[in-house]
């Protein structure tokens, strides 16, 4: 590692950390906020950008400091106008996230992890191995570059955030909420957290404390099976936290927060993709106010699932619907350049 990154990264620091570290260098208080405002509002990545700072403060603060910002290692852009990039990390790892604009909205999906530790046998990222979860700044950095590809190649702003790339947020819990709050805070990007949904694979005891903790932002839980028996077959998770515990948490989220959860659900071909696996949802669905998302399937190499057909898939979304069910069938963005769901495993590396 090199010297530099041996630093303190400036962006771990709180403001009232900052102020304390300012008063120790014999500098005034207010120049900490206006370095935060940098580092948050303005997204500044280095401190010669800070140029209301006099030129030996930001010498002072490059002699002690880091900005510990992402970079785009390659940037690859679909048929579809689905941009995926690969985001090198300080310390050389790669991590992706994707732009998927629409007619109505420009989407950033970000990752939360480098790997992933849950081995969802239908996902690419699941094949990887877990080695270090993102700080704040790091999932920050990529809604900040993804919203400028967005300006710059479609003259649109980001309007949504999706924590669907590379891991599980919930087992990267602190750091995922302090991203959020700067990208929500009107010190920071001001985004409105009701345009953020988080995305979970089934953390029980992180669901009810994001109820607890005041969530503003929106939940999802990847389902993908409506029983234990099947969801243990692609999800070892959910040996530890079953869809009872699930169940319970959830009801405890809407409780608390008010907000309809979304259940996600890939159709595999012969695998859950029958009427009778649609009564199963439709049980789980009268239990917890939801809606669902169908998406399609998206094939990998490691994995032999396919995904179901569409007459399959409309059945089965006919019947929730039938059942005053909200659901959404999504299609796939992004699959030519590996940037769909379940796709995300860095084949560069």
């Amino acid at each position: 590692m090199d010297k530099v990154s041996e630093k303190q990264d400036i962006r771990r620091l709180s403001l009232a950390q900052l102020k304390e570290k300012f008063t120790e260098m014999g500098e005034k208080a207010f120049r900490a906020k206006q370095v935060y405002e940098w580092l948050w509002k303005k997204s500044a990545t280095s401190f010669e950008e800070m140029t209301n700072l006099s030129k030996s403060l930001r010498e002072n603060l490059n002699a002690n400091f880091v900005i510990n910002s992402i970079a785009v290692d390659e940037a690859q852009i679909s048929a579809d106008r689905t941009i995926k990039s690969a985001f090198q990390l300080y310390d050389r790892h790669l991590v992706e996230g994707v732009l998927i604009p629409a007619d109505d909205r420009m989407t950033a999906c970000v990752s939360s992890q480098v790997g992933c530790s849950l081995s969802c046998s239908f996902c690419a990222t699941g094949y990887m191995d877990r080695k270090r979860n993102l700080d704040a700044g790091e999932i920050y950095d990529q809604v900040v570059t993804i919203a400028k590809q967005a300006e710059e190649n479609y003259g649109q702003p980001l309007t949504n955030i999706v924590y669907m790339g590379m891991g599980e947020p919930l087992l990267n819990y602190k750091n995922v909420w302090e991203s959020i709050e700067k990208i929500t805070s009107e010190e920071g990007l001001n985004m409105s957290p009701r345009r953020i949904t988080v995305s979970t694979a089934g953390v029980a005891k992180m669901i009810t404390k994001l109820a607890d903790d005041g969530a503003k932002f929106r939940l999802a839980l990847s389902l993908h099976a409506p029983t234990d028996e099947k969801r243990n077959r692609i999800m070892p998770i959910n040996e530890t936290n079953n869809l009872a515990v699930l169940i319970d948490a959830m009801k405890y989220w809407y409780k608390v927060t008010k907000s309809r959860i979304t259940f996600e659900y890939i159709v595999f071909n012969d695998f859950n993709d029958t009427i009778e696996d649609a009564r199963n949802l439709l049980k789980i669905c009268r239990k917890v106010p939801s809606k669902v998302n169908i998406i399609e399937y998206n094939p990998i190499k490691e994995a032999d699932f396919i995904n179901a057909d569409g007459d399959k898939i409309d059945k089965f979304a006919n019947f929730l619907e039938k059942n005053d069910i909200t659901v959404m069938v999504r299609r796939s963005r992004g699959k030519d350049i590996d940037a769909a769901c379940g796709q995300l495993a860095n084949r560069k590396n």
